[in-house]
């Protein structure tokens, strides 16, 4: 089993690295843009995809945290081509800001991990009145990948080389509320609870990949779209309530 380390079908198990799964893989001539990249497991996919030549655009809050993960990974890989960007998911005119920037730069778009988000922080709201977990966690990146989608509809088409959309997900969908998404409970603040909460977004994060690959495969566009649960792995994820569980992080 591969909670035990033993392999399963993929020949991979709990205890394989990043660079073990790429391993042999050319990224060359590849973009991708990962949210979330400075913390837990994107900072591990940003330096894995640099790794194997992939040209990497951080998409973080914390600009200066972001531009001491470059150096530190070009020190290790000097090779490596990336890029660092500001962007707040819960504020959707930083989202629409940085969309802008990345297709003004011209830059083509192959891979969008859409990685960052928080888990269970006590209510609050977003710059735009939504609940900051919804916010964060799926309207943020439902709206991005959004807006880089014609971007890379294009690359696709131009480089004739398969697009991946990548919605990190988590387990933690089944802790949803029993409606699943309480659209017009989203800013109910007497009836929040901050696991529910996280659960209702992670199904939101499902559905969205899920009918987007549906569309992309109608349309007969080359892109795929999945949603992933990265595993139960310690970082500070969880820092509000003083967890460490699966990594994705916004700064």
């Amino acid at each position: 089993m591969w909670i035990f380390g033993w392999k399963g079908p993929s020949g991979f198990s709990a205890r394989s690295t990043a660079e073990e799964v790429t391993e042999g893989i050319d990224a060359t001539g590849l973009t991708a843009i990962v949210t979330g990249a400075t913390s837990g497991i994107g900072v591990d996919t940003t330096r894995v995809l640099a790794l194997r030549g992939a040209h990497v655009v951080m998409a973080v809050r914390n600009v200066e945290a972001g531009k001491k993960l470059k150096e530190s990974i070009l020190n290790e890989i000097p090779s490596a081509k990336i890029d660092v960007m500001q962007l707040e998911l819960s504020s959707m005119a930083s989202v629409r800001k940085f969309a802008s920037e990345y297709i003004a730069s011209c830059l083509p778009l192959n891979i969008l991990i859409n990685n960052a988000g928080i888990m269970a922080p006590p209510f609050s709201l977003s710059p735009d009145g939504i609940e900051l977990q919804f916010a964060t966690n799926h309207v943020g990146h439902f709206l991005l990948t959004h807006l880089l989608l014609d971007t890379m509809k294009k690359t696709a088409r131009e480089s004739n080389r398969e697009g991946r959309i990548v919605l990190v997900s988590s387990d933690g969908h089944k802790f949803a509320y029993n409606e699943g998404i309480r659209l017009d409970k989203i800013n109910n603040e007497a009836e929040y609870n901050c696991y529910r909460a996280y659960g209702q977004s992670k199904v939101a994060n499902i559905l969205h990949a899920k009918e987007l690959a549906r569309r992309l495969k109608e349309e007969g566009v080359n892109i795929t779209a999945n949603s992933l649960h990265p595993g139960e792995i310690a970082t500070n994820l969880a820092r509000n309530n003083g967890l460490r569980v699966k990594s994705i992080d916004v700064t």
